[in-house]
């Protein structure tokens, strides 16, 4: 019914516009709407990474052709898909629960899970002890934790070897390994030479750099973090974002980018919006321009990071 209803509209078109997404799913979905409508008519592919009416602009001024090597790279992608997915689907609803699918990224991820498990089940325990004291001075209270004796440094849990439980090679006479009965005997003892003297104090200048953009993955864990959102409630607040508002003149504008995004790119634009804003509202003392790139080679990169449309918007 819609293909041929999209073929009546071609008929009658000047022209067709396609305007998928610009991954490799977006850019297959165009080549099979060419192959299936077979327009008689001039086709431009544009995309745009944000509902707005300057984005939607840009990409009209800027269209290509569809791009065949994104269009061949889904189609890989989905013929992995059913390498892996026959055969391990039903491994899941046997052992898992019915109706659950599997491809390329589930394959990988039960992989680890299980190869992690293995090492799960082959760990060694070992006991360790360390000592935390409660102090003040002028009625502020901080703790302190106790972190050598005689030189030595106690031991914490990363100087163990996972596979036996005892301490790793050539860190036994580097290290104090203190047991429960040995702890509480210390603390006893430092109990008893209260009032403590400070005998050393060190700053030292730490650098804080601010976090990369968002990207989906981080997006859904700050919302898990700061809101509680369940990784589903979070994609529709930011598809409902996505979308837009209705600006009360007739029009309508998104207020995020597209939130289906590996990238940590930002635009060109963004990177002078942001600058303006800050500039005008804290200082030019205050901005510092900086862009992030993404560090993951099978990264898509179709979209830029996840960010505000407009900086200026309350």
């Amino acid at each position: 019914k819609h293909i041929a209803e999209m073929k009546e509209l071609c008929k009658k078109a000047d022209e067709v516009i396609l305007a998928t997404d610009e991954d490799r799913e977006g850019e297959s979905i165009s080549w099979h709407l060419l192959e299936v409508l077979k327009p008689k008519v001039p086709v431009k592919r544009i995309a745009f990474h944000e509902i707005t009416r300057t984005a939607i602009n840009e990409a009209m001024q800027q269209p290509r052709t569809v791009n065949d090597q994104l269009v061949r790279a889904q189609e890989t992608r989905r013929i992995l898909d059913r390498l892996f997915g026959y055969e391990l689907s039903p491994v899941l609803w046997r052992k898992v629960r019915s109706k659950l699918s599997a491809g390329r990224v589930q394959s990988v991820a039960l992989r680890l899970v299980v190869e992690r498990e293995e090492e799960r089940r082959a760990f060694t325990k070992s006991a360790y002890c360390d000592a935390e004291a409660t102090l003040s001075k002028d009625g502020k209270s901080f703790k302190a934790t106790l972190t050598s004796v005689d030189g030595k440094r106690i031991a914490t849990g990363k100087d163990f070897d996972a596979a036996t439980g005892a301490l790793k090679v050539g860190e036994q006479e580097r290290l104090v390994l203190l047991q429960e009965n040995e702890a509480k005997a210390l603390t006893a003892k430092m109990s008893a030479e209260i009032p403590w003297k400070v005998i050393q104090v060190e700053q030292k200048e730490t650098r804080v750099r601010p976090y990369p953009p968002f990207i989906t993955s981080t997006l859904q864990q700050a919302a898990s973090s700061a809101l509680n959102f369940s990784p589903r409630k979070t994609m529709q607040v930011a598809q409902k974002l996505y979308e837009g508002v209705n600006l009360g003149d007739g029009s309508r504008e998104g207020l995020i980018t597209y939130m289906r995004t590996d990238s940590v790119t930002l635009s060109e634009k963004a990177l002078q919006d942001a600058a303006q804003f800050i500039c005008s509202k804290f200082g030019e003392k205050y901005h510092q321009r900086r862009q992030y790139t993404t560090k993951s080679k099978m990264a898509q990169e179709a979209h830029e990071a996840i960010r505000p449309t407009q900086m200026d918007r309350p």
